[in-house]
């Protein structure tokens, strides 16, 4: 062999050497790009790469972020948070009464009542006597008052009083809103708040009636007899903002000239300073004002319409007709029947 022979023949032998080690290295370098795609820590010749170089690159790996699956159970406590809320609702049985947790079966509004453990009865923040007042000892009493802890005690629930309303009309509300079971606020039943709310039996009837001022009312009558001018009355007639007797006024005397004040007292002050010919009430706020002051019959003078009443009523939620059967029939089995004198002899008390 030529000496070019045996140095072509060398050189070959070494570059075969050399080959196998790099197509190795070459096979793992693959296999650790194949591994790092899948997700995997890469391995070369069976060995754990190192993890100063292995971290970092699954890192930068958005893949990577995949060990992170483990907090994912956290969505079913999400639903089960919310799941408790369900059993709060009673079942309701087939006949449609609810099994109450002493065992009882009642009808859907009275469950609600019994469940909830606490009558809330909505009553205007003023004060009023005899009916909600609180007295000179600062004790919370009145006739309202003890008609609402009855109806309670007959529930065999406690009783909340909610007085957020400063109108009539704002007690009618909070019962729509269902912010109350009932309003018992010495409310009248009238037409206007039977299209929001349902009212109970009459537990008190009484007659409108109006408070003169005298000369006011002598330069309006011109001699006609009282009746007369009365029926016919066109003066101006004070009662409080949006009251029951606000709508009375323009029903009764449709060529009067309503005025609308803040507070019945307002209204008195206008009538006894000649602003207004008349104020317009029930027979109790009207009797009232002199019973508190009999001086006052020098300047004013009282006219009570007998043909005209005024029927007060517990409102109950439209939806709440057991509730309202309830409140009917706990009416009608009190003992105590209120009347006029009554109302008047309890301002006395």
């Amino acid at each position: 062999m030529s000496n070019n022979a045996r140095h072509l023949t060398g050189m070959h032998n070494a570059l075969r050497r050399l080959a196998l080690p790099t197509l190795l290295a070459l096979a793992g370098l693959c296999t650790g790009i194949g591994a790092l795609a899948a997700g995997e820590r890469p391995v070369v010749q069976g060995t754990l790469s190192a993890p100063a170089t292995a971290v970092p690159a699954a890192a930068a790996t958005p893949v990577v972020a995949a060990p992170a699956a483990p907090a994912a159970p956290a969505a079913p406590a999400a639903t089960f948070a919310v799941e408790p809320a369900a059993p709060a609702t009673p079942p309701v049985l087939v006949n449609g009464l609810v099994r109450v947790p002493d065992g009882r079966l009642l009808a859907p509004d009275i469950a609600r009542i019994v469940t909830r453990g606490e009558l809330v009865v909505a009553m205007l923040k003023v004060d009023t006597p005899p009916f909600f007042f609180f007295d000179d000892s600062g004790q919370w009493t009145g006739l309202e008052v003890g008609l609402a802890q009855s109806l309670a005690k007959e529930l065999g629930v406690k009783l909340r009083f909610n007085r957020e309303a400063g109108t009539f009309n704002a007690v009618v509300d909070l019962l729509a809103n269902g912010q109350a079971d009932l309003a018992i606020s010495k409310l009248s039943r009238t037409l206007a708040r039977s299209q929001t709310i349902a009212f109970s039996d009459s537990y008190l009837t009484l007659n409108h009636s109006l408070i003169l001022n005298r000369v006011k009312f002598a330069q309006l009558s011109r001699g006609r007899p009282l009746p007369e001018v009365i029926r016919n009355f066109d003066g101006s007639i004070g009662v409080i903002a949006k009251s029951s007797f606000a709508d009375y006024a323009r029903t009764n005397f449709p060529h009067a000239k309503v005025q609308e004040y803040a507070t019945w007292n307002d209204v008195l002050v206008a009538v006894n300073k000649g602003e207004i010919v008349s104020a317009y009430r029930d027979e109790f706020e009207v009797k009232r004002v002199l019973k508190a002051d009999p001086t006052v019959s020098l300047v004013l003078r009282t006219v009570t319409l007998k043909d005209l009443e005024d029927t007060l009523g517990i409102g109950v939620a439209v939806t709440d007709t057991t509730l309202l059967a309830y409140v009917n029939q706990f009416l009608a089995q009190r003992a105590e029947k209120l009347d006029i004198q009554k109302v008047l002899q309890a301002l006395d008390r």
